[in-house]
């Protein structure tokens, strides 16, 4: 029996040495008795399961003497493949352990079988993307998550536009093709959390799940309207389409699976019949914030175009000198209605939006300009630029930089500072560190704008190459009245000694403001109290009156911190 058995039989001593392996132990193992005999049966070892995996199998076997379940193993020639095993425990008449029993059955071929049923069952057999089904199962999962987190998720019904013109003009062969690429283009502008589904012909549904907040799907929703724009090269043609999308919040709209895809369909028709190429949102007053968003987005690059945005520039000075030692550049849009508009009205619209780009290139060409153009009158003005970490990330930025001063060959590049928001979340670090190496090897500068307000500033201190740290105006300005502001300014200009950097203070609202911050080690300072940002055409008059009246010259017998 033991011969013949077409299941591997081995028998351990209870040292955890093989003394006896059967003819299907070799067949499925690839071990000859030889080869097995003497050695543990942990050179069949897979490395697919942890130390917990085995602590837990050999609990049960000391509990109960018996172990059976599924494990991956290693055959001699290197492949895996799934076997039952069971163990069981031989003890002698005093019940001592004489041998250990293996026996296992090689079912890799089952286990295929039965992802392959799994994917025919729960995948869509075109794009393998999750199914109706699959689907109605990770929604419920969705739910039950968000219930217990607290965070919404939602729930989008997705589809093409003029998707059965392209079917009736080039055939279903290139309309399968036109559903491959536009789920690929999906699945890459998707977080790794969400799910995209195919419930058929060229309808879809996307699962966001773990929002924070229910406006945080809609920088989703404008990558996923992007993505299915871009044009589609196929074998018979190139392909323009795009989406309408229809989206419901949970729990906002607090009900069942099944009526949350309902509302979100409805959605949809309600986006189709608006005009093709949107979303829209379920929630009436969710919907109105979505719109009013997009009319923003709309109206922001519709300004850019026609050139409706420029520079004010904030003068930096030393305290310590009088020495004028650059400018920040600050956008303002000057709107046809509504006057002269500062950034804290436009800017947040901006963020995570394809947009914010496009504005950071243009104040990149624009800042860049003005400097060599202060350059070319002799006037040599250092020149701060805000950069977001979404642009700073984008695989457009350095290159792009690169181009500006090459434009400008007169102008040197350390005239040029990049600011960075330490609020902001650098998503990926290695990426930002390398992209400020290359930029510092141009020559250009960089500082790390609002310290102190977020999260990571010690670690941007300790990775980025940074040259300067730029206090927060909201410690600054409130300095003078708080003793934990002053205590915070003070700190910071210490940890930008220890980690050898300079030190800017924003937010200067008055003299004594300067007065305080001189005594404390910060010579470097910005804010109303010394100039409020000014056209370009204003800065060099402004320059004059700076020197002519001199008003660091009063700040030596300041008050005594």
């Amino acid at each position: 029996m033991f011969d013949s058995s077409y299941e591997g039989i081995m028998v351990v001593s209870p040292s955890g040495l093989m003394t006896k392996v059967n003819a299907a132990f070799t067949r499925i193992t690839g071990y000859s008795e030889e080869e097995a005999i003497g050695r543990s049966p942990a050179i069949l070892s897979s490395g697919q399961h942890g130390p917990a995996f085995y602590q837990e199998l050999w609990s049960m076997v000391r509990q109960h003497d018996f172990w059976r379940g599924e494990i991956w193993n290693r055959r001699k020639s290197g492949d895996l493949y799934a076997e039952l095993l069971s163990i069981s425990v031989v003890r002698d008449q005093f019940g001592q352990i004489q041998h250990y029993i293996g026996i296992f059955s090689d079912i890799t071929q089952l286990k295929a079988h039965e992802a392959e049923l799994n994917r025919i069952a729960n995948f869509d057999p075109l794009t393998g993307v999750p199914n109706r089904r699959l689907l109605s199962d990770r929604l419920e999962q969705a739910l039950i998550r968000s219930r217990r987190s607290g965070k919404p998720c939602a729930v989008c019904f997705l589809d093409l536009d003029g998707f059965k013109a392209v079917n009736d003009l080039h055939g279903h062969e290139a309309g399968d093709q036109l559903l491959i690429a536009v789920t690929e283009r999906l699945k890459s502008v998707l977080r790794a959390d969400d799910t995209l589904a195919r419930l058929g012909g060229d309808e879809f549904v996307l699962l966001l799940c773990g929002l924070e907040g229910n406006d945080e799907c809609i920088p989703v929703l404008d990558r996923v309207l992007s993505a299915v724009r871009q044009e589609v090269s196929l074998a018979a043609a190139s392909i323009s389409t795009s989406a309408s999308v229809g989206v419901t919040l949970y729990p906002l709209d607090d009900a069942d699976a099944d009526t949350l895809l309902r509302h979100a369909d409805q959605a949809m028709y309600q986006a189709k019949t608006s005009g093709k190429n949107r979303y829209q949102l379920f929630d009436p007053e969710s919907d109105r914030k979505a719109q009013l968003h997009r009319r923003t987005l709309e109206s922001l690059e519709l300004a850019l175009q026609q050139q409706q945005f420029l520079l004010y520039y904030q003068p930096k000075v030393d305290l310590g000198s009088g020495r004028i030692i650059g400018v920040e550049a600050l956008i303002r849009w000057q709107h046809p209605e509504r006057g002269l508009l500062a950034p804290a009205a436009f800017l947040p619209t901006l963020q995570g939006s394809e947009l914010e780009t496009a504005f950071g290139r243009w104040v990149l060409d624009e800042g860049v300009a003005q400097a060599a153009r202060w350059q070319a009158q002799g006037l040599g003005m250092a020149i701060s630029i805000n950069v977001s970490a979404n642009y700073l990330l984008h695989a457009d930025f350095y290159p792009h930089l690169q181009q500006a001063l090459q434009r400008y060959p007169q102008l040197p590049p350390a005239r040029l500072e990049l600011e960075v928001l330490e609020s902001a979340a650098l998503a990926d670090m290695d990426q930002a560190l390398a992209v400020l190496q290359q930029c510092r090897a141009l020559g250009v500068h960089f500082a790390l704008d609002d310290f102190g307000t977020g999260y990571s500033s010690l670690t941007y201190l300790r990775k980025l190459p940074l040259d300067t740290l730029k206090i927060d105006q909201s410690f600054v300005s409130g300095m003078l009245e708080d003793v934990d502001d002053l205590g915070i300014v003070a700190s910071v200009i210490q940890l930008a000694d220890v980690f050898q950097r300079q030190v800017i203070a924003e937010g200067v609202e008055t003299m004594a403001h300067g007065a305080v911050l001189l005594q404390m080690g910060c010579r470097l300072v910005q804010g109303y109290g010394i100039a409020r940002p000014m056209p370009a055409a204003e800065l060099e008059g402004w320059c004059r009156q700076w020197q002519l009246q001199g008003l660091w010259r009063q700040l030596g017998d300041g008050p005594v911190i």
